[in-house]
């Protein structure tokens, strides 16, 4: 039972794109906090970094109206041609949106009173940099208001798959994991160096956490977000000759746990960082 291995979700397909929801329930909960969290004003300016396919530029650049202009970045260009469909249709006219990346943004400096970005900047190739660009672009005094998921993120699978690898001495592809998360879920005092390196005060951190429920791992490993987010990456750490025998290996744990547990629970802890540059 390997087909999830063949039919993983391609990026750059403009049908997969399409059938993304607006907000995945995967970025719900982070998002959600985000609306909550941000000052709401007339004549603001925007960015959103990593807009995706649209959350939360279309719903904030609605929320505030017509004084305000919001621009998206992304460089991700299906969900770019998307955003700008919902847009069209949606007869929105104070939203931009560019194919760009964090580390290089295509703006001024001391442009924006509102930087956002949810999920997106533990995302970036380097996230030091982008930090950095954010800063630069950030007016003093702009709130700056992200959303990231933490290194425990899915500990229950990643500490079965370990365990797994451990045992058939695949020594190389356990250390390959370690830097997979590390890279894309960075702890959270790492977090904060950069936030405040960069010239921003931190006012607030909240933390939170949800879980991910599945019948067994075959319904897991064959999950729209699971085969869109993760297959490909956990595929990576594997040498080519190997991804068979320990997908196989790791559907057959994940399912006798689930007959031990009644389900696959995997929790995702995260944070919301609610930010000022520094005047």
């Amino acid at each position: 039972m390997r087909e999830f291995l063949e039919s993983e979700c391609d990026l750059h397909d403009d049908g997969v794109v399409a059938a993304i929801d607006d907000v995945p329930l995967w970025s719900a909960p982070f998002g959600l906090k985000l609306l909550q969290s941000v000052r709401l004003a007339r004549n603001l300016h925007i960015l959103d970094v990593g807009s995706g396919t649209g959350f939360p530029i279309v719903e904030l650049s609605q929320r505030l109206g017509p004084t305000c202009r919001a621009y998206g970045v992304d460089p991700w260009s299906e969900a770019v041609r998307r955003l700008r469909h919902k847009l069209r249709t949606w007869q929105i006219d104070n939203v931009v949106v560019t194919e760009a990346v964090a580390e290089a943004l295509p703006f001024r400096s001391a442009t924006f009173d509102l930087v956002v970005s949810n999920n997106g900047t533990n995302n970036v190739e380097n996230e030091e940099r982008a930090f950095q660009e954010i800063a630069r672009v950030a007016k003093p005094g702009a709130q700056l208001l992200f959303t990231c998921n933490l290194p425990a993120t899915m500990h229950e699978f990643y500490d079965l798959f370990d365990a797994l690898l451990a045992a058939r001495g695949l020594s190389r592809a356990r250390e390959r994991m370690k830097q997979h998360v590390l890279a894309k879920r960075k702890p959270l005092d790492w977090t904060r160096a950069q936030v405040e390196r960069v010239g921003f005060e931190i006012v607030e951190v909240s933390l939170d956490s949800f879980a991910l429920r599945f019948s067994d791992g075959s319904a897991m490993l064959r999950h729209s977000l699971i085969r869109l987010a993760f297959i490909q990456s956990w595929r990576n750490l594997l040498d080519e000759s190997d991804v068979g025998d320990v997908f196989d290996a790791l559907e057959e744990e994940l399912n006798a746990r689930a007959g031990r547990e009644g389900e696959i629970s995997l929790t995702v802890p995260w944070a919301c960082f609610d930010c000022r540059k520094a005047r």
